[in-house]
């Protein structure tokens, strides 16, 4: 029986487990600190929904909030996090 009839080496799944670790401390700690922010500093997040382009439309039953810009906003910061990242 040869290794490649064993599956992948078992060093490499390690590696992939360390490396899905650290991603998982890494948002965990973002989270903190978004969670720590909303807490005790909720005006930092007081522009999320008011930029121009979010849409918000409230009837006697019915509200509806579609917060577009602001999407592109947190998209644009997290994509340039991650590629900051992962350099």
């Amino acid at each position: 029986m040869t290794n490649a009839d064993r599956g992948p080496v078992p060093s490499l799944i390690a590696l992939k487990t360390k490396t899905m670790a650290k991603w998982f401390i890494i948002l965990g700690a973002v989270l903190l600190l978004i969670g720590a922010a909303l807490q005790f500093a909720p005006w930092l997040f007081g522009w999320f929904g008011k930029l121009p382009g979010d849409i918000n439309i409230k009837r006697e039953s019915v509200s509806v909030f579609i917060p577009i810009t602001s999407m592109i906003v947190v998209s644009l910061i997290l994509t340039l996090l991650l590629n900051l990242l992962n350099r």
